[in-house]
């Protein structure tokens, strides 16, 4: 096959796979604000005041183009070799269904809690003292928290939902820094790290691009990690632990690489420091640490609105230290010193290496 007919070729696969989860997930979008607009037509007046904000929101035809230049630089990174054209692996038409089914089940129940401000369901007397207490909390309002494998099987439907089918490019656009680092290295003599693993949608793409790949994924849910475990199944060389990113169960220096994917807008500022410092332990002297999170105040002005309404809407208790939290402070305090951010969408890919002593 030649050259351009292979690009045109891969081109047209990704378009296509790309189209398709944008058109799933924003009929998800359409069929949720409908279904609230009724809620709140059969119930009247709201308890809760209607979230608002003065600050610039972009309109639904700039967020498209944002989207569109997403998806540019993804289909780059292929064609750049960076990684492969992706494969969500989603599994079956049926097995969609079933998850879309979970996350529509679960939106009368979002929405009392939203509307009564309940977010407290999950820390219960079996649950007390099995995890921290800024975990048991019903983070976005959901059913189980991060605790049951209902929420886990709900998770990613949820967050493609939010993100209008863009979450898992978002994903891998922490790929090209560990890129970087492991260019013209024996990827099976190095070690990834993945903090806050979920269900394991970034060490899909992560395996995707390194198979060899040693990789360790950590969560505290043990839930989440089932799912993982389900989802992972193809690929080798993966440990998947429930463990506190507080207290990571690696030796000091023996991570190559660090990832954190949409985890730290949910932690407490001096839960993030001392989540660094355990980064900076497990690093080995040269390694890098990846972090991808929502963008920050000052990122994008014409989002500005967007920052100021999201936890207006969803129970996010830490997202408004968040995004005055000044992460370049934060590492160099513990020896990551700032490599550089990159915006992608709604979100931002914050890059820092371990000094070298």
């Amino acid at each position: 096959m030649s050259s351009s007919l292979s690009r045109l070729v891969t081109r047209t696969t990704y378009g296509a796979m790309q189209l398709s989860r944008v058109a799933w997930y924003l009929g998800h979008s359409v069929a949720l604000r409908r279904l609230s607009d009724e809620a709140r037509r059969r119930e009247g007046e709201s308890r809760r005041p209607r979230p608002h904000t003065d600050a610039p929101v972009p309109d639904r035809k700039h967020l498209f183009a944002e989207m569109a230049s997403l998806f540019q630089q993804d289909l780059a990174n292929v064609e750049a070799s960076i990684y492969p054209l992706p494969a969500d692996h989603e599994g079956s038409l049926l097995t969609l269904l079933n998850r879309s089914r979970l996350f529509f089940e679960d939106l009368p129940d979002i929405h009392r809690r939203r509307e009564s401000g309940q977010h407290d369901e999950v820390l219960t007397s079996e649950t007390r003292g099995k995890r921290p207490l800024y975990y048991l909390q019903n983070f976005h309002f959901q059913s189980g928290g991060y605790m049951t494998d209902d929420s886990a099987r709900r998770y990613d439907t949820q967050v493609e939902v939010l993100f209008n089918g863009t979450a898992n490019a978002i994903r891998r656009q922490a790929l090209p820094p560990l890129h970087e680092v492991f260019a013209g290295r024996d990827q099976r003599c190095l070690s990834l790290l993945d903090v806050g693993c979920g269900t394991g949608r970034f060490l899909d793409f992560v395996k995707q691009a390194w198979p060899r790949l040693p990789a360790v994924g950590l969560d505290l849910s043990e839930s989440y990690v089932r799912e993982a475990k389900c989802h992972l199944k193809r690929w080798s060389r993966i440990n998947l632990v429930v463990a506190n990113g507080e207290s990571i169960p690696v030796p000091d220096e023996s991570q190559d690489a660090v990832t954190s994917i949409f985890t730290f807008h949910e932690l407490p500022p001096e839960v993030r420091r001392t989540v660094f410092r355990e980064f900076a332990r497990v690093l080995k002297p040269g390694g890098r640490f990846v972090l991808v999170d929502s963008v920050q105040r000052g990122d994008r002005p014409d989002y500005e609105g967007l920052l100021e309404l999201f936890p207006q809407s969803f129970h996010e208790p830490y997202f408004l230290s968040y995004i005055d939290e000044n992460f370049g402070a934060v590492g160099k305090a513990c020896g990551l010193m700032p490599a550089r951010d990159t915006n992608a969408f709604l979100s931002k890919v914050m890059v820092f290496d371990k000094a070298v002593i």
